[in-house]
């Protein structure tokens, strides 16, 4: 049996041309002679559907395979110790604030940004001598936020400086978004932050300290829907127990590293659903590392002689509804290649290859030729130009 070899890269969407090649001649091609009766009359013998030039936009596209999803998995790296008490479903979507999962019965809440945690926050340490709790006058001492600090004692001791940092602020800001207030966001870990992360606390179950501890949260770039887990309830929560990808639903396609001059960011493209529906999408990111296909290693060359380097590009969408209820499935992606605006054009058929060379059209009255140039051949029609080609003329398509 023969062996089909697997296609490779874009699918360029042509037309077959069949022409009719008229008789050499003159007079019989219309380019001249007297166009007598005996013309006449073997013009109205012949039969053939009879069209319209046309103005109109031509583009000419390519296609490639895709695969309708959620995009790329991504681990969340957690930091919680213990036992794993409860996880969520596949596919559950978890939002700012919203428990990730449970570790010893202690939830690990999901916030955005995108540093990672690395550090516990919270006020800094304050030794029974040196708490600050009054000045050399008995007041309060107050932070830059008017919060009690832990200013220097009676004899004007030096105190630990309070966290500072990106994740401070990165933390606030979410804290912020969920509604908790008495703070100022920025850089600073200060005493109303700490009272804030105490209402919080309290409103999630958990003992009121005003710290955060390293395995208390975990961070996303948004939303996210849970692809999977890892590990099962009982067991322990190490590592990446789980992996999320993002919420709203994408095109993955796998190009061709040496074809990928139309994926620019923001390029459009039409895609083909598996129900036969069509959408418009656009280019939201294109790879920038090339993988081998087939399993072979990157730059090896394929059974044709090309390279098989595969670039990832995410095809995304405005609108997620235009996707009705379908989840994932493949598809396929359209791109524009050449496109010509505001062309005069007939349909490829109309075509007659003329017996001294080049393309004419048959006129509808009279049987007589006019020779055209020919541009962009797309979507079943071409671009026809000439002196004697105008907008509206009737042509015959030949049998």
């Amino acid at each position: 049996m023969e062996k089909v070899k697997r296609r490779r890269g874009p699918l360029y969407v042509s037309v077959g041309i069949v022409l009719v090649v008229a008789v050499s001649g003159a007079g019989a091609l219309g380019l001249g002679g007297g166009g007598g009766d005996e013309d006449q009359a073997a013009a109205r013998q012949r039969t053939g559907k009879e069209v319209a030039v046309t103005r109109t936009t031509l583009r000419e596209q390519a296609e490639l395979e895709g695969e309708l999803g959620y995009g790329r998995e991504v681990p969340f790296l957690v930091k919680a110790s213990g036992t794993v008490t409860w996880l969520p479903e596949t596919r559950a979507k978890i939002k700012r604030g919203e428990v990730v999962l449970r570790v010893d019965d202690r939830p690990v809440v999901l916030l955005y940004g995108a540093l990672p945690v690395y550090r516990e926050l919270g006020l800094p340490e304050r030794d029974t001598e040196d708490s600050g709790e009054g000045n050399a006058d008995g007041g309060e001492n107050k932070d830059a936020d008017g919060g009690t600090g832990s200013g220097g004692n009676a004899d004007g001791a030096a105190t630990a400086s309070p966290m500072r940092g990106m994740d401070v602020k990165q933390f606030e800001s979410n804290l912020s978004a969920l509604g908790y207030t008495g703070f100022t966001v920025d850089d600073t870990y200060s005493d109303r932050t700490a009272d804030a992360v105490k209402q919080w606390q309290k409103d999630l179950g958990l003992p009121q300290t005003g710290r955060v501890a390293t395995g208390d949260i975990v961070y996303a770039p948004g939303a996210v829907r849970i692809a999977g887990s890892n590990v099962r309830v009982g067991a322990e929560a190490t590592g990446t127990p789980l992996g999320y990808t993002s919420t709203r639903r994408m095109v993955t396609v796998a190009a061709s590293a040496a074809e990928t001059g139309w994926a620019t960011r923001g390029t459009s493209v039409d895609v083909e659903l598996p129900d036969g529906r069509k959408v418009r999408g656009e280019v939201g990111a294109v790879g920038k590392d090339a993988t081998g296909g087939d399993g072979k290693e990157e730059g090896g060359d394929s059974e044709e002689g090309g390279s098989d380097a595969k670039v990832s590009v995410t095809i995304t969408f405005d609108e997620q509804t235009g996707l009705g209820r379908l989840q994932t499935g493949p598809v396929t992606i359209r791109y524009v290649m050449k496109e010509r605006k505001n062309v005069l054009t007939v349909p490829v058929a109309a075509l007659v290859a003329l017996a001294e060379g080049g393309y004419g059209l048959e006129r509808a009255e009279g049987g007589r030729f006019i020779a055209v140039k020919t541009g962009l051949f797309a979507d079943g029609r071409v671009e026809v130009s000439g002196s004697a080609v105008r907008e509206g003329l009737k042509v015959r398509i030949p049998e």
